[in-house]
């Protein structure tokens, strides 16, 4: 009967180990998997389809540009250079992306998730006030985790959670950050909110933000696509 009980528990556990590993990028099925656009001549594993492995070549490898600044002339002053698979073919399946995060003078990511990936922040230039919250607590709150970072610190923000990076200098910043996945995702806060195409209803909103209907709606106008 010992012996049952202890099958049970360590089949339990392995299932449980297994349904964790899942909860992220598969793991590749070969040494590497390239993009292409031709599946006609493919074999397709995860991601995207692959490339014939002998017909791969370094350029599939290869990405060339993080060292130029992206134009933040815009309202939020900040700009993000994503390297995934749709820019750099031989990432796909590796369950990694990268991006260079370019900021004016108090320039700001506002706040958003990545649903499926963590994200390791490095400050290359400048400083940066950073900063993630928790999900719904036992006690019905969220606890703010904040940091002002300069050149060389890192910071990590867990996967799923809400986050943002402010350049707080009057210069110029710059930050690189790894992802745990080569399709992170991006949901921006605000946008997702007040700028989703339908809108969310105006009376959701007033009663969820416990604001008046023109509040809402003037709102809703600043982050509409045509704003």
């Amino acid at each position: 009967m010992a012996y049952q009980m202890f099958f049970i528990s360590t089949i339990a556990c392995v299932a449980m180990l297994i349904s964790v590993a899942y909860a992220t990028d598969p793991t590749q099925l070969q040494d590497f998997c390239v993009a292409t656009n031709d599946p006609k001549n493919a074999v397709f594993v995860n991601g995207l389809f692959c490339k014939n492995p002998m017909d791969a070549t370094p350029e599939d490898f290869f990405f060339k540009g993080l060292d130029i600044p992206a134009t933040t002339n815009n309202r939020l002053g900040s700009n993000v250079t994503l390297v995934s698979p749709m820019n750099l073919a031989g990432l796909n399946t590796l369950g990694i992306s990268v991006a260079r995060l370019d900021f004016a003078p108090y320039g700001l990511i506002s706040p958003h998730t990545h649903p499926r990936a963590t994200e390791v922040f490095t400050v290359l230039d400048g400083t940066i006030y950073v900063g993630f919250v928790t999900s719904n607590q036992a006690n019905g709150g969220n606890k703010l985790f904040t940091k002002v970072l300069n050149k060389g610190d890192v910071f990590v923000f867990p996967q799923g959670l809400i986050h943002f990076q402010l350049n707080i200098g009057k210069t110029p910043a710059v930050a690189f950050s790894g992802l745990s996945s080569q399709n992170p995702g991006v949901v921006t806060v605000s946008n997702a909110v007040f700028g989703s195409q339908p809108p969310i209803s105006v009376d959701v909103l007033t009663k969820a933000f416990q604001l008046d209907a023109g509040v809402i709606k003037y709102l809703q106008s600043k982050f509409s696509m045509g704003s």
